[in-house]
Order: C-alpha cells, then structure tokens, then sequence
C-alpha cells in the first residue's frame, strides 16, 4: 500500500513569521516552517521575518521578503542604489565580518555534510582590507530601456537588464570602459543584441585592468563579423579611453548564453594586457581565465606555494592550469612544473607567459587533465607535488585515480566550490590521502563565493 503524502505545511501567496537560522548557498536565508525548509532571499541568520511563499517544491518552499520583525546586528544597509534588483552581489546588506565568518561555515558544513570529513583545520576567512572595487573583468550586456542603449546586471534569475551607473566591486577603469562604449555605440547609432530575436549587434561589453600596469582592454561581443564604422568607433575609443591598449572584438552569432565565442579579431592595439602577481608576469588576451580579485589571487597563490613545500628538488604537476598563473608561481620554487589545460588558447598564453618570465623548467600541454596526467605517469613522470584547480563541478573521477595510483607526497587542491571539493577530498581520504587543514579565502566579497586552499598529505 502506497505510503500516505506528508502534507505540505505551506502554501503559495500565504505569509508566514519564520526564524531565519543559517544561509543557503546562494546566500538565502534559511528557515522552517513546521519542519519545512524556506528560503528567503535577503534574510539573515538570527532575524524573525515575515515572507509571502513564490514558491513551493516537494522538500522545500522559497518567499519573498516582506518585513524583517527581529533584526541582527550584522545587517548592513547596502551602499548599491540597485542592490535589491541587481543580481551581481548577493551579501551586501551582511557586515563584512559575518561574511568571512558565514564563508568558512560554509566549508565547515561542506566537509562534514559532503564529505564526511571529521577533525580537519579549518582555519579562519583570510578577507580584505578594503573589499570594494576589486574586480578586474567586467562582463556587461546590452539592452534597451526607454527607447535608448542602457547596460548592466541581469536580474536575479532573469535577463532583464538592471541598468547602472557604476559598480562598487569593479575597478574603477571599468565603470569608465563600459560605460564610454556604450555612450559611443549609441552615438553611431550600433544595435545592441535581442536575444529574443536574434537580431541586433553588441551583445557585451567586456572591460580587462591590469591592476599593477593599468593597462586596459575593450572586448565587443558581437552576433556578426562587420561592425559598421568601425574606424571611427576604435578612433572613438582611444580618444576617451585613453589607457587602452587593446581593443578587441569577439563574434558570437549562437543562439546560447555564453558570452565569447570562437572567434576573436584584435582591431587596435595589442592581442593583450599585461598585469603581475607577486614577481611573474601575466600576458593576458580576452579570453584568457584570470583569476578576477589580483589582490586575494596573491594570497591565495602564496597559501598553495607554502601548501606545495618546495624546496627546489620537485617535480611538480597542475591539473586545469590555465594561462599558467599557478605552475610559474611554483616553478619559482620546483625543480620542474608540468601544466595541462584543454582550452588551446590558455597553453599557448601558458608558453608565452613562461618565456615572459625566462621560467624554462615549466612545460605545458593541451589536453583534458583525466587523459593528459595518466599518459605523464605512464610515461615515466613521477610527481612529488600535484596541485589541481578546477572549475565548479570539481575534478573527473579519472583524475582522482590517477593521482591516487602515482602516490604524490603532498596534493594542493585549490577550489571555487565547497560541495565538489568535499566530494573529491572524500574520493582522495579514501585512496591514501589525508586532508590536512582548509584556508577558506575571500577572493569575491559580497557574493556568496568562496575559494578554498587544501593541504592534503600522503597517509
């Protein structure tokens, strides 16, 4: 006999007193009604609230906020005009010091829920300063508003655009690139792109800052090759925009949301900027991955260097290496570095960046890391350091059993998501690793994000 429904204790378009308890990990705040879980976007951990439910699911409900009746101390009024609209930063309306506190709780939850993972040092959020205008990229969409060109944020889970006038986590340059552009497109009269109807022309603007040159980049994507006027909009460009140093155009004509495609044609100037972290030189084109915080990206390279214990006998390997900004960081220190990445274009910045740096113990290779690392061990490559950053989903399982198999003394495990990070330290606990301790670093303030540097030993 089929077992009975649990009735849900929630309803839609019903408003509900609920204790806010902890936050979700897009930054929600999270409460129970009668055992049922709630979300509610820009609530607090420690607030009474009331919510109206938008929505409700099988094992959870989410509501929009309506009144804070308890509030917390750690709430802050957020210094963004368009803050409740945009969907750029999610904890601005959290002290800065909850947010580190509410990061490394979240790595915490992540290693015990996930992985299962008991008495590993976590240590304390390593956050900044001053932790406003750090972004170096800015990824802007075009729209219309009122009859005119207008840029900014999408709203949360839409693609309306929230217009802006200026962004308190980008660099200050790329307020200045996104909206000179726009106001130059507009003049000549260049479509944006309509996503609905596949018609129109800029589909983005995209500003690069080299924060220790000041070198910057102007990137249309555009939904076709000719840009008409193109002359004078470079002219344009340069004459307001006067530390440019590329300007670059990208084509995309997919019906997709990712922003660049294939395609990339340097209109002006040089295919990239320049910027430093620490003492190695980074060229960087307009599709390269760079990490986007320079400041935190320091201390977080710093943190996987003391994690790594060089002393220059090592053979070292990065797994999803990129432009190269880990390996030559390392080759520093090793006697050699082995970088592999399947973007082409990254391994050909990799190469240029080595030379760059006269860093010749540093090899680099195109290929996926779960293919690439298994034919190095077999071809006789024995690793005493292997360090992996990967993207969000974390590391193919292939990888995991590499390393595994070719035993390295230490592993280095450099991470944007806590979930795929327990998830594959639990693979690595159980084939000879120990996870020795977790410094959580702050490389996006007011956003959920947390990126995490992992020492994990031999057993």
């Amino acid at each position: 006999m089929a077992k009975p429904k649990t009735p849900v204790p929630v309803q839609k378009n019903e408003y509900y007193e609920i204790d806010i308890t902890g936050l979700g990990h897009e930054g929600e705040g999270v409460g129970k009604v009668d055992g049922f879980t709630v979300f509610v976007p820009k609530a607090l951990p420690g607030e009474r609230v009331k919510a109206k439910i938008t929505k409700v699911q099988k094992t959870y409900s989410y509501g929009r906020l309506i009144e804070t009746l308890v509030s917390t101390p750690d709430r802050e009024e957020p210094p963004c005009p368009i803050y409740h609209r945009c969907g750029g930063c999610q904890l601005q309306h959290l002290s800065y010091e909850a947010q580190l506190r509410h990061k490394r709780q979240t790595v915490v939850d992540a290693l015990t829920r996930i992985g299962k993972l008991e008495g590993v040092t976590v240590h304390e959020t390593l956050g900044m300063s001053d932790p406003w205008a750090y972004r170096n990229k800015a990824q802007v969409p075009l729209g219309e508003i009122d009859g005119r060109l207008a840029v900014g944020f999408y709203a949360p889970r839409t693609h309306e655009i929230i217009e802006m006038q200026g962004c308190g986590i980008q660099h200050p340059y790329n307020d200045e690139i996104v909206h000179t552009t726009k106001e130059i497109l507009q003049d000549l009269g260049i479509t944006h792109y309509d996503e609905q109807t596949h018609t129109g022309l800029v589909r983005h603007i995209i500003g690069r800052v080299g924060f220790n040159t000041g070198e910057t980049m102007v990137v249309l994507v555009t939904n076709g090759r000719k840009i008409p006027q193109v002359e004078t909009l470079v002219a344009k460009i340069r004459e307001r925009i006067p530390h440019v140093v590329s300007i670059v155009q990208n084509v995309n004509k997919q019906q997709t949301n990712v922003i660049f495609g294939r395609e990339t044609v340097t209109l002006w100037g040089s295919d990239t900027i320049t910027d430093t972290i620490g003492d190695i030189k980074f060229d960087i084109s307009a599709r390269s991955f760079f990490q986007v915080n320079p400041v935190q990206t320091e201390v977080l390279y710093g943190k996987t260097l003391e994690y790594a214990q060089l002393d220059g006998s090592e053979t070292v390997l990065d797994a999803y290496c990129g432009i190269g900004t880990i390996s030559l960081f390392l080759a520093q220190k090793a006697k050699a570095v082995y970088g592999v990445e399947v973007v082409p274009e990254a391994i050909e910045d990799a190469k240029k960046n080595a030379a760059l740096n006269g860093l010749e113990n540093a090899h680099f290779e195109v290929g996926g890391a779960e293919v690439v690392i298994p034919r190095w061990h077999e071809e006789g490559v024995k690793a005493d350091v292997i360090v992996v950053d990967p993207p969000r989903k974390g590391c193919e399982e292939e990888l995991l059993a590499a390393i595994a198999e070719m035993k390295p003394e230490r592993v280095v495990y450099v991470s944007c998501n806590p979930g795929t990070l327990a998830r594959d330290l639990r693979y690595l606990e159980d084939h000879g690793f120990r996870t020795v301790e977790v410094q959580p670093v702050d490389m996006f303030p007011h956003t959920f994000h947390v990126e995490c540097c992992v020492l994990l030993i031999r057993k």
